[in-house]
């Protein structure tokens, strides 16, 4: 299996990038991991919001397969401490897809369609993380997970 962080929008400053690859590079350990960093939506900033996110499913659309096991990033999604989010991984894993993916939307979330192929959806915080900040978040808590499912003495409770 394959988990793939699929994003929108590149990543803009340097520190953020060099924080994405350490965590990346760490995870291929582990799992076979990439980021995908699809392009803004050409004139989104002009967009209202409901178009725009129609736009940005578009884009996830072109890149995601029925076979794909999909978790979107949000606030209003479950959440875990960090064994009971590496429990999940390891269910997710189990359940045989071969790509599991994990979708970061633009500034306005989610369009309905995208939100209807989700098979979970899941936050990192209640609170509105930045969606380039939330990638090293994110890569840093999947690496966690991973260390936990390996019983290896990153994390401690």
């Amino acid at each position: 299996m394959k988990i793939v962080f699929l994003v929108i929008g590149k990543t803009s400053e340097r520190w953020m990038k060099e924080g994405i690859e350490v965590y990346l590079n760490r995870l291929q350990h582990y799992q076979d991991t990439a980021l995908i960093a699809l392009p803004d939506v050409k004139g989104g900033g002009k967009m209202r919001p409901d178009i725009l996110k129609d736009a940005e499913a578009k884009s996830f659309q072109k890149f995601i397969v029925p076979s794909d096991l999909v978790v979107l990033l949000d606030e209003k999604g479950r959440q875990y401490d960090s064994r009971g989010f590496a429990k999940q991984i390891q269910k997710w894993r189990n359940s045989g897809p071969k790509r599991l993916i994990f979708l970061v939307g633009g500034a306005y979330g989610f369009s309905s369609s995208i939100i209807t192929r989700a098979n979970a959806v899941l936050s990192m915080s209640a609170m509105t993380t930045s969606h380039q900040l939330i990638r090293i978040v994110f890569l840093e808590q999947l690496y966690r997970a991973m260390t936990i499912l390996q019983g290896e003495p990153y994390h401690n409770d």
